[in-house]
């Protein structure tokens, strides 16, 4: 960050009152935690790549699954039909 900027944002500060620098507290603080617990878990992964344990680490899927439609069964329960075939 510029220390231009830096210093705009510490003179600004000035102008805020207790409630909203405990919200401000609050976001850095979240934001903090957030950063080293990025940092944290980037140290492990690298540590298991040159470790050999792992060729790659592969990033979670965000992306939102098909939902997925319940269909009408005719007749007794299915899971009453499971149990009686396993006996």
């Amino acid at each position: 960050m510029e220390q231009a900027i830096l210093n705009q944002i510490i003179e600004r500060l000035q102008m805020l009152d207790m409630d909203e620098l405990h919200q401000l507290n609050q976001a850095i603080q979240t934001h903090l935690a957030d950063k080293q617990k990025a940092t944290l878990q980037t140290k492990f992964h690298q540590a298991l790549l040159n470790s050999g344990l792992v060729k790659q680490v592969k990033q979670p899927s965000y992306s939102r699954q098909t939902e997925r439609r319940l269909i009408q069964v005719q007749g007794k329960p299915v899971s009453e039909t499971i149990i009686e075939e396993r006996r």
